[in-house]
């Protein structure tokens, strides 16, 4: 949306950066309880559609801070500038044997990737 603070943005949760405090636990927690009272929905919409707009996130003063797609790569969603990401996933693949099977070949590639000068990098991205 622009405003990495704006709760209309919507999250992934399967990359979180958290300061683990007495708040942050109790947050952990309340989503824990929603996804025992919720057995059938995704942690992520649990999250995205209810626990991110939730009074008693809103009163306990806790804030979200979203951030930019650009700094994260992945399978089914390639970055557009690879020299600005700090994290792959592999979220559209199914099962964990299948995302490791994906996510070691491009390991191999990033530190090809890596290993060029600055100004290859731009001539040489990653084969994904």
């Amino acid at each position: 949306v622009g405003d990495p603070f704006s709760l209309n943005n919507a999250a992934n949760t399967g990359i979180l950066y958290i300061k683990s405090t007495p708040l942050t636990i109790r947050f952990f927690r309340m989503w824990y309880e929603e996804r025992e009272l919720h057995p059938y929905n995704h942690d992520q919409d649990l999250f995205d559609k209810w626990l991110k707009y939730s009074p008693a996130v809103r009163e306990s003063g806790l804030r979200f801070k979203f951030l930019s797609t650009e700094y994260f790569g992945g399978i089914c969603e390639p970055s557009k500038d690879m020299n600005s990401v700090c994290s792959m996933h592999a979220t559209c693949r199914i099962g964990l044997e299948y995302k490791r099977r994906c996510l070691i070949p491009m390991i191999d590639d990033w530190k090809k990737y890596l290993s060029l000068p600055p100004g290859e990098r731009e001539f040489n991205p990653p084969s994904w």
